[in-house]
C-alpha cells in the first residue's frame, strides 16, 4: 500500500513551533494580567476619597462683606485660611520691602491674584510650629495693623504674610484659589 499524498502534509519550518508557543505564552499572560487587573480594581477604587471628603476639599467665599482693613477667617481642610481685604497702605507697604529685609524673599505681587492685589488669601497656620497668628497685630502691620503675631514664639508677618521678626522660617502658605467672580473666590 503507499501513501497517497492529500495535500495536507505539512512540515513544520525551522522556528515556526516557536512561535506559535510564544504566541500562546503572550496570549496565556495578556488574559491573566487582565483577569488581575479586573480583580484589584475594586480594592484599587475604594482607596479613593469618598464623596463627602471630597466636598469639602474646596469652598467657595463670598468676599462682598469684606470691608477694606478686615481680615476674615473661613476654615478650609480644617485648618483656618486668612483673607484680608488690604487697604492701599497695606499694598503700599507691602511693596515698599527691600527683598533683603525678608527671611523668606517673596514680592508683594507673587502673593496676591493680578488684578486682585487687594485680596489677601493665605492658610493661617504659623510656619515655625504651627500655632494661628493673631491678625491685626505685630510691628509689620502698617497703619491699620494689617499685619499678624504668633502669641507663642513671637513671629511676626507683614501686609503680605511675610516673616519678618521671630523664629518663622518661612511665610504664611497662600493655598491655591481662584477668584470665580470680582467678589467670589473658590479655594482648593
Amino acid at each position: 500500500m503507499s501513501k497517497q499524498s492529500t495535500g495536507h502534509s505539512h512540515i513544520p519550518a525551522e522556528g515556526e513551533g516557536a512561535t506559535r508557543r510564544d504566541f500562546m505564552m503572550l496570549t496565556a499572560a495578556s488574559l491573566a494580567g487582565l483577569g488581575a487587573a479586573t480583580v484589584a480594581w475594586p480594592f484599587i477604587d475604594s482607596m479613593n476619597p469618598a464623596a463627602d471628603v471630597l466636598a469639602l476639599s474646596s469652598i467657595e467665599v463670598d468676599l462682598t462683606p469684606i470691608q477694606p482693613g478686615q481680615t476674615i477667617k473661613v476654615k478650609w481642610r480644617g485648618v483656618p485660611v486668612f483673607i484680608r481685604h488690604r487697604t492701599p497702605e497695606d499694598i503700599a507697604e507691602a511693596k515698599k520691602v527691600p527683598m533683603s529685609d525678608l527671611k523668606d524673599p517673596a514680592t508683594d505681587e507673587s502673593r496676591t491674584k493680578q488684578g486682585h492685589e487687594q485680596w489677601l488669601v493665605m492658610i493661617g497656620v504659623c510656619t515655625h510650629l504651627g500655632c494661628i497668628p493673631l491678625s491685626g497685630a505685630g510691628d509689620f502691620g502698617g497703619s491699620d495693623n494689617g499685619g499678624w503675631f504668633c502669641p507663642c514664639h513671637g513671629s511676626q508677618y507683614d501686609t503680605a504674610g511675610r516673616i519678618r521678626k521671630g523664629p518663622a522660617p518661612k511665610n504664611l502658605v497662600v493655598p491655591d484659589y481662584a477668584f470665580l467672580t470680582d467678589n467670589r473666590i473658590k479655594i482648593g
